[in-house]
């Protein structure tokens, strides 16, 4: 009895490698952006989209598509209203980084306001459609003073601090003038690392880009009048601008970073982590580059 096994074996064992050959293939097919077709073909699309809360991923794929020497050209598509200034600051420097190896356009899509106009600033070239909304030229730290609410509720929040300034910013108090004071110093100084990164990403005078970095919006059409943009055009038209610079001869093959695939666990994981932090840090100092 044991030979006629043999036949059921070799046919589990076809149905395996036959399998293992189709997984294999669906596995370079999911990764066939990543390879490089052919040498200068190539211009390569950063997204930066939504609210700037972390710089990583976006200065992960910029170092990627710098070192690759199949990438002749780079376009950040930006639609963002801005957000951290950390974050919004890393990138500006990693994008000036780049820039030193291979040409660096800015294509601004619907909205493209505070840090997300100060990431294209970092860019050699800024496009932007006539309708796009950008500017916002300015920072902001948000508070919120719930003392009289605790204080109906029976409630009385009581601290411990070695200085004064230690809990500066306290939901259950009101902000005393010095310490807005201090807090209007930090905002200002912040402000102006704005206005000289417009003026040295733009080549505009310091005193021009002041006049109009009190947090108020333009339209594309406004901001190439104002120098803030260089060209109106789409998305497509960027593209082709950086296949030039990038010296590419005929239409390039555009890549993107690929997709990041996330299991139903671990998307719930990150919902459950996003909704502790957001929590926790509530009534955290924070400084913004952002649109309001």
């Amino acid at each position: 009895m044991a030979p006629r096994k043999r036949p059921f074996l070799r046919g589990c064992l076809t149905v395996l490698l036959v399998l293992g050959a189709f997984f294999a293939l669906l596995g370079i097919i999911s990764r066939m952006d990543e390879i490089p077709l052919g040498r200068g073909e190539r211009v390569a699309v950063v997204p930066i989209s939504g609210l700037i809360a972390e710089s990583e991923p976006i200065i992960e794929q910029l170092k990627k598509f710098g070192k690759d020497e199949s990438v002749k050209a780079i376009v950040l598509r930006i639609d963002s209203p801005g957000g951290g200034v950390g974050p919004s600051q890393e990138i500006y420097e990693e994008v000036k980084k780049v820039r030193m190896k291979k040409p660096v356009l800015a294509s601004m899509g619907a909205l493209a306001a505070s840090g997300g106009y100060y990431i294209a600033c970092a860019a050699q070239r800024v496009y932007a459609n006539p309708g796009t909304m950008t500017g916002s030229i300015g920072v902001i730290m948000p508070f919120m003073n719930v003392k009289d609410l605790v204080e109906k509720i029976g409630v009385k929040g009581m601290t411990v601090k070695s200085g004064v300034f230690k809990d500066i910013g306290s939901p259950l108090r009101d902000m005393t003038p010095q310490e807005r004071e201090l807090l209007q110093g930090v905002v200002d100084n912040v402000h102006l690392q704005f206005v000289n990164a417009v003026a040295e990403g733009r080549n505009l005078d310091r005193e021009d880009v002041l006049r109009i970095a009190d947090g108020r919006i333009f339209t594309g059409e406004q901001a190439k009048s104002m120098g803030l943009v260089d060209v109106l055009g789409n998305l497509e038209d960027a593209i082709s601008d950086a296949a030039k610079l990038g010296k590419i001869s005929g239409e390039p093959k555009v890549v993107t970073p690929p997709k990041k695939k996330i299991s139903f666990l671990e998307l719930l994981r990150e919902e459950t982590r996003t909704i502790i932090d957001e929590k926790l840090s509530g009534n955290r100092l924070r400084l913004e580059y952002l649109a309001q």
